[in-house]
Protein backbone atom coordinates (compact mmCIF):
# COMPACT_ATOMS: atom_id res chain seq x y z
CA UNK A 1 0.00 0.00 0.00
CA UNK A 2 1.35 3.41 -1.01
CA UNK A 3 2.12 5.92 1.74
CA UNK A 4 1.00 9.34 0.49
CA UNK A 5 2.92 12.54 1.06
CA UNK A 6 1.19 15.78 2.06
CA UNK A 7 1.13 17.22 -1.46
CA UNK A 8 -0.34 13.96 -2.81
CA UNK A 9 -3.63 14.25 -0.87
CA UNK A 10 -5.76 15.04 -3.98
CA UNK A 11 -4.36 11.90 -5.64
CA UNK A 12 -4.98 9.90 -2.48
CA UNK A 13 -8.61 11.03 -2.42
CA UNK A 14 -9.16 9.93 -6.01
CA UNK A 15 -7.51 6.55 -5.50
CA UNK A 16 -9.56 6.01 -2.32
CA UNK A 17 -12.71 6.73 -4.33
CA UNK A 18 -11.64 4.20 -6.97
CA UNK A 19 -11.02 1.55 -4.30
CA UNK A 20 -14.43 2.32 -2.77
CA UNK A 21 -16.20 1.90 -6.11
CA UNK A 22 -14.47 -1.42 -6.76
CA UNK A 23 -15.47 -2.68 -3.32
CA UNK A 24 -19.08 -1.65 -3.98
CA UNK A 25 -19.07 -3.39 -7.36
CA UNK A 26 -17.71 -6.57 -5.80
CA UNK A 27 -20.67 -6.69 -3.41
CA UNK A 28 -23.36 -6.27 -6.08
CA UNK A 29 -24.05 -6.49 -9.78
CA UNK A 30 -23.32 -2.85 -10.60
CA UNK A 31 -21.39 -2.10 -13.79
CA UNK A 32 -19.08 0.78 -12.89
CA UNK A 33 -16.32 0.02 -15.37
CA UNK A 34 -16.66 3.31 -17.22
CA UNK A 35 -16.70 5.37 -14.01
CA UNK A 36 -13.64 3.59 -12.62
CA UNK A 37 -11.83 4.02 -15.94
CA UNK A 38 -12.63 7.74 -15.95
CA UNK A 39 -11.36 8.20 -12.39
CA UNK A 40 -8.22 6.17 -13.09
CA UNK A 41 -7.37 8.41 -16.04
CA UNK A 42 -8.06 11.49 -13.94
CA UNK A 43 -5.86 10.14 -11.11
CA UNK A 44 -2.99 9.30 -13.50
CA UNK A 45 -3.16 12.74 -15.10
CA UNK A 46 -3.22 14.44 -11.69
CA UNK A 47 -0.27 12.38 -10.48
CA UNK A 48 1.73 13.22 -13.61
CA UNK A 49 1.01 16.95 -13.38
CA UNK A 50 1.80 16.98 -9.65
CA UNK A 51 5.20 15.33 -10.09
CA UNK A 52 6.02 17.50 -13.09
CA UNK A 53 5.85 20.61 -10.92
CA UNK A 54 7.44 19.54 -7.63
CA UNK A 55 9.23 22.18 -5.57
CA UNK A 56 12.72 21.45 -4.18
CA UNK A 57 11.20 20.78 -0.75
CA UNK A 58 8.66 18.38 -2.21
CA UNK A 59 11.44 16.56 -4.06
CA UNK A 60 13.27 16.30 -0.73
CA UNK A 61 10.19 14.61 0.72
CA UNK A 62 10.03 12.20 -2.22
CA UNK A 63 13.75 11.40 -1.84
CA UNK A 64 13.06 10.52 1.81
CA UNK A 65 9.90 8.50 1.12
CA UNK A 66 9.88 5.44 3.43
CA UNK A 67 9.00 3.15 0.51
CA UNK A 68 11.68 4.50 -1.85
CA UNK A 69 14.01 1.73 -3.11
CA UNK A 70 17.30 1.49 -1.22
CA UNK A 71 20.58 -0.28 -1.86
CA UNK A 72 19.31 -3.79 -1.05
CA UNK A 73 16.31 -3.28 -3.35
CA UNK A 74 18.53 -2.38 -6.30
CA UNK A 75 20.86 -5.28 -5.52
CA UNK A 76 17.86 -7.61 -5.71
CA UNK A 77 16.37 -6.10 -8.86
CA UNK A 78 19.22 -4.70 -10.97
CA UNK A 79 22.26 -6.80 -10.05
CA UNK A 80 23.09 -10.49 -9.79
CA UNK A 81 25.65 -12.63 -7.96
CA UNK A 82 26.16 -10.06 -5.21
CA UNK A 83 28.88 -11.19 -2.82
CA UNK A 84 29.05 -8.86 0.21
CA UNK A 85 32.45 -8.11 1.70
CA UNK A 86 32.48 -6.82 5.28
CA UNK A 87 34.80 -5.08 7.68
CA UNK A 88 37.41 -2.37 7.37
CA UNK A 89 40.25 -4.59 8.72
CA UNK A 90 40.86 -1.89 11.29
CA UNK A 91 37.95 -1.56 13.71
CA UNK A 92 34.78 -3.36 12.68
CA UNK A 93 31.80 -3.71 10.37
CA UNK A 94 29.43 -0.86 9.50
CA UNK A 95 26.03 -1.88 8.12
CA UNK A 96 25.21 1.65 6.94
CA UNK A 97 27.58 1.15 4.00
CA UNK A 98 27.41 -2.16 2.16
CA UNK A 99 29.66 -3.37 -0.63
CA UNK A 100 30.90 -6.33 -2.57
CA UNK A 101 31.36 -7.86 -5.99
CA UNK A 102 28.28 -8.13 -8.21
CA UNK A 103 27.28 -8.44 -11.85
CA UNK A 104 25.37 -5.85 -13.86
CA UNK A 105 23.97 -7.41 -17.03
CA UNK A 106 26.80 -9.95 -16.90
CA UNK A 107 29.48 -7.31 -16.27
CA UNK A 108 31.52 -7.74 -13.10
CA UNK A 109 31.50 -4.64 -10.87
CA UNK A 110 32.37 -3.57 -7.35
CA UNK A 111 29.08 -2.33 -5.90
CA UNK A 112 29.12 -0.03 -2.85
CA UNK A 113 26.31 2.01 -1.32
CA UNK A 114 24.36 3.32 1.64
CA UNK A 115 21.49 1.32 3.10
CA UNK A 116 18.86 3.02 5.26
CA UNK A 117 16.59 0.09 6.05
CA UNK A 118 12.81 -0.22 5.63
CA UNK A 119 11.44 -0.86 9.12
CA UNK A 120 12.42 0.11 12.65
CA UNK A 121 14.62 -2.91 13.23
CA UNK A 122 16.51 -2.68 9.93
CA UNK A 123 16.87 1.10 10.18
CA UNK A 124 18.53 0.77 13.57
CA UNK A 125 20.79 -2.02 12.25
CA UNK A 126 21.83 0.11 9.27
CA UNK A 127 22.02 3.29 11.39
CA UNK A 128 19.55 5.01 9.01
CA UNK A 129 22.20 5.00 6.27
CA UNK A 130 24.58 7.25 8.22
CA UNK A 131 28.04 5.82 7.72
CA UNK A 132 30.67 5.62 10.47
CA UNK A 133 34.45 5.78 9.91
CA UNK A 134 34.68 2.00 9.60
CA UNK A 135 32.07 2.13 6.82
CA UNK A 136 34.09 4.59 4.76
CA UNK A 137 37.30 2.68 5.46
CA UNK A 138 35.55 -0.45 4.22
CA UNK A 139 34.60 1.46 1.06
CA UNK A 140 38.25 2.46 0.61
CA UNK A 141 39.33 -1.16 0.98
CA UNK A 142 36.80 -2.31 -1.61
CA UNK A 143 37.72 0.42 -4.08
CA UNK A 144 41.41 -0.48 -3.78
CA UNK A 145 40.48 -4.14 -4.31
CA UNK A 146 38.53 -3.20 -7.44
CA UNK A 147 41.47 -1.20 -8.73
CA UNK A 148 43.82 -4.12 -8.15
CA UNK A 149 41.66 -6.50 -10.18
CA UNK A 150 40.57 -4.03 -12.86
CA UNK A 151 36.88 -4.10 -11.88
CA UNK A 152 34.77 -0.95 -12.40
CA UNK A 153 33.17 0.62 -9.33
CA UNK A 154 29.47 1.51 -9.02
CA UNK A 155 28.20 3.41 -5.98
CA UNK A 156 24.58 4.03 -4.93
CA UNK A 157 24.41 7.06 -2.66
CA UNK A 158 21.51 7.53 -0.26
CA UNK A 159 22.34 9.16 3.06
CA UNK A 160 21.30 12.19 5.06
CA UNK A 161 24.98 12.51 6.01
CA UNK A 162 27.77 10.73 7.82
CA UNK A 163 27.04 9.70 11.42
CA UNK A 164 27.63 12.73 13.72
CA UNK A 165 28.03 10.79 16.97
CA UNK A 166 30.88 11.26 19.44
CA UNK A 167 32.21 7.75 18.85
CA UNK A 168 32.49 8.43 15.11
CA UNK A 169 34.51 11.59 15.76
CA UNK A 170 36.72 9.68 18.18
CA UNK A 171 37.50 7.14 15.45
CA UNK A 172 38.37 9.79 12.85
CA UNK A 173 35.21 10.48 10.86
CA UNK A 174 36.60 13.48 8.94
CA UNK A 175 39.80 11.66 8.03
CA UNK A 176 37.90 8.58 6.85
CA UNK A 177 35.61 10.69 4.63
CA UNK A 178 38.58 12.59 3.17
CA UNK A 179 40.46 9.37 2.42
CA UNK A 180 37.39 7.80 0.85
CA UNK A 181 36.99 10.84 -1.41
CA UNK A 182 40.67 10.57 -2.34
CA UNK A 183 40.27 6.84 -3.07
CA UNK A 184 37.50 7.67 -5.55
CA UNK A 185 39.61 10.29 -7.30
CA UNK A 186 42.69 8.09 -7.79
CA UNK A 187 40.89 4.94 -8.91
CA UNK A 188 42.55 3.38 -11.98
CA UNK A 189 39.22 1.88 -13.10
CA UNK A 190 35.93 3.41 -14.28
CA UNK A 191 33.61 4.68 -11.55
CA UNK A 192 29.93 5.58 -11.81
CA UNK A 193 28.11 7.10 -8.83
CA UNK A 194 24.33 7.41 -8.62
CA UNK A 195 22.43 9.58 -6.14
CA UNK A 196 19.34 7.39 -5.68
CA UNK A 197 17.75 9.24 -2.75
CA UNK A 198 19.40 11.75 -0.44
CA UNK A 199 22.94 12.88 -1.16
CA UNK A 200 23.86 14.52 2.11
CA UNK A 201 27.10 16.38 2.80
CA UNK A 202 30.53 14.72 2.92
CA UNK A 203 28.89 11.41 3.70
CA UNK A 204 27.64 11.39 0.10
CA UNK A 205 30.68 12.99 -1.56
CA UNK A 206 32.91 10.27 -0.08
CA UNK A 207 31.21 7.74 -2.38
CA UNK A 208 30.30 10.06 -5.25
CA UNK A 209 33.60 11.58 -6.42
CA UNK A 210 33.44 9.72 -9.73
CA UNK A 211 34.00 10.71 -13.34
CA UNK A 212 30.30 10.04 -14.00
CA UNK A 213 27.75 11.18 -11.41
CA UNK A 214 24.14 10.29 -12.15
CA UNK A 215 21.09 11.36 -10.16
CA UNK A 216 17.55 10.06 -10.09
CA UNK A 217 14.95 12.58 -11.18
CA UNK A 218 13.52 13.17 -7.70
CA UNK A 219 16.69 12.69 -5.65
CA UNK A 220 18.41 15.57 -3.81
CA UNK A 221 22.09 16.38 -3.29
CA UNK A 222 23.34 19.09 -0.94
CA UNK A 223 26.08 20.13 1.49
CA UNK A 224 23.61 20.17 4.39
CA UNK A 225 19.97 19.19 4.91
CA UNK A 226 17.36 21.90 4.29
CA UNK A 227 16.40 21.72 7.98
CA UNK A 228 20.02 22.15 9.05
CA UNK A 229 20.53 25.08 6.72
CA UNK A 230 17.32 26.74 7.92
CA UNK A 231 18.33 26.28 11.55
CA UNK A 232 21.62 28.06 10.89
CA UNK A 233 20.29 30.91 8.73
CA UNK A 234 16.86 31.54 10.22
CA UNK A 235 17.16 29.81 13.62
CA UNK A 236 14.14 27.64 12.78
CA UNK A 237 13.69 24.40 10.84
CA UNK A 238 10.30 25.66 9.63
CA UNK A 239 12.15 27.56 6.91
CA UNK A 240 13.38 24.27 5.39
CA UNK A 241 11.31 24.75 2.17
CA UNK A 242 13.00 28.16 1.64
CA UNK A 243 16.41 26.62 2.31
CA UNK A 244 15.80 23.81 -0.18
CA UNK A 245 14.90 26.39 -2.82
CA UNK A 246 17.96 28.55 -2.09
CA UNK A 247 20.43 25.63 -2.04
CA UNK A 248 19.28 24.29 -5.42
CA UNK A 249 19.27 20.70 -4.25
CA UNK A 250 17.39 19.11 -7.18
CA UNK A 251 18.82 17.10 -10.04
CA UNK A 252 17.64 19.70 -12.54
CA UNK A 253 19.49 22.51 -10.74
CA UNK A 254 22.63 20.43 -10.24
CA UNK A 255 22.80 19.42 -13.88
CA UNK A 256 22.83 23.12 -14.81
CA UNK A 257 25.65 23.69 -12.31
CA UNK A 258 27.59 20.69 -13.74
CA UNK A 259 27.65 19.00 -10.35
CA UNK A 260 26.10 15.92 -11.96
CA UNK A 261 26.36 14.54 -15.47
CA UNK A 262 23.00 12.93 -16.11
CA UNK A 263 19.45 12.72 -14.75
CA UNK A 264 17.88 9.26 -14.68
CA UNK A 265 14.12 9.60 -15.21
CA UNK A 266 11.85 8.03 -12.59
CA UNK A 267 8.47 6.38 -13.24
CA UNK A 268 5.49 8.70 -12.86
CA UNK A 269 4.86 9.20 -9.15
CA UNK A 270 8.43 8.41 -8.10
CA UNK A 271 10.64 5.34 -7.83
CA UNK A 272 8.70 4.06 -4.81
CA UNK A 273 5.59 3.42 -6.93
CA UNK A 274 7.37 1.24 -9.51
CA UNK A 275 10.64 -0.11 -8.04
CA UNK A 276 11.04 -2.85 -10.66
CA UNK A 277 10.73 -0.35 -13.50
CA UNK A 278 13.12 2.03 -11.73
CA UNK A 279 15.71 -0.72 -11.30
CA UNK A 280 15.50 -1.60 -14.99
CA UNK A 281 15.99 2.02 -16.08
CA UNK A 282 18.87 2.51 -13.63
CA UNK A 283 20.57 -0.69 -14.76
CA UNK A 284 20.47 0.46 -18.37
CA UNK A 285 21.81 3.94 -17.51
CA UNK A 286 24.74 2.59 -15.49
CA UNK A 287 25.53 0.08 -18.22
CA UNK A 288 25.66 2.81 -20.86
CA UNK A 289 28.06 4.88 -18.77
CA UNK A 290 30.33 1.90 -18.08
CA UNK A 291 30.38 1.04 -21.80
CA UNK A 292 31.64 4.55 -22.60
CA UNK A 293 34.17 4.64 -19.76
CA UNK A 294 35.49 1.16 -20.50
CA UNK A 295 37.22 2.51 -23.61
CA UNK A 296 39.43 4.87 -21.56
CA UNK A 297 42.78 4.14 -19.93
CA UNK A 298 43.60 4.81 -16.26
CA UNK A 299 45.34 8.11 -16.92
CA UNK A 300 42.41 9.48 -18.93
CA UNK A 301 39.94 8.39 -16.25
CA UNK A 302 41.84 10.28 -13.54
CA UNK A 303 42.13 13.35 -15.77
CA UNK A 304 38.39 13.29 -16.43
CA UNK A 305 37.65 13.21 -12.72
CA UNK A 306 39.96 16.14 -12.10
CA UNK A 307 38.45 18.15 -14.94
CA UNK A 308 34.83 17.51 -13.98
CA UNK A 309 35.31 18.67 -10.40
CA UNK A 310 37.33 21.73 -11.39
CA UNK A 311 34.62 22.90 -13.81
CA UNK A 312 31.73 22.64 -11.34
CA UNK A 313 29.86 25.93 -11.19
CA UNK A 314 31.31 27.34 -14.39
CA UNK A 315 28.76 29.34 -16.39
Amino acid sequence: MISYLEFEKPVAALEARIAELRATAAEGDLDITSEVSRLEKKSAALLESTYAALTPWQKTQVARHPMRPHFVDYVERAFTDFMPLGGDRCYGEDQAIIGGFARLNGRRVMLIGHEKGHDTQSRIRHNFGMGKPEGYRKAIRLMELAGRFGVPVVTLVDTSGAFPGVEAEERGQAEAIARSTEACLVLPVPMVAVIVGEGGSGGAVALASAERVLMLEHAVYSVISPEGCASILWRTAEKAPDAAEAMRVTAQHLLDLKVIDRIVKEPTGGAHRHPDQMAEVLSKAIGEELDALGKLDSRTLREQREERFLRIGES
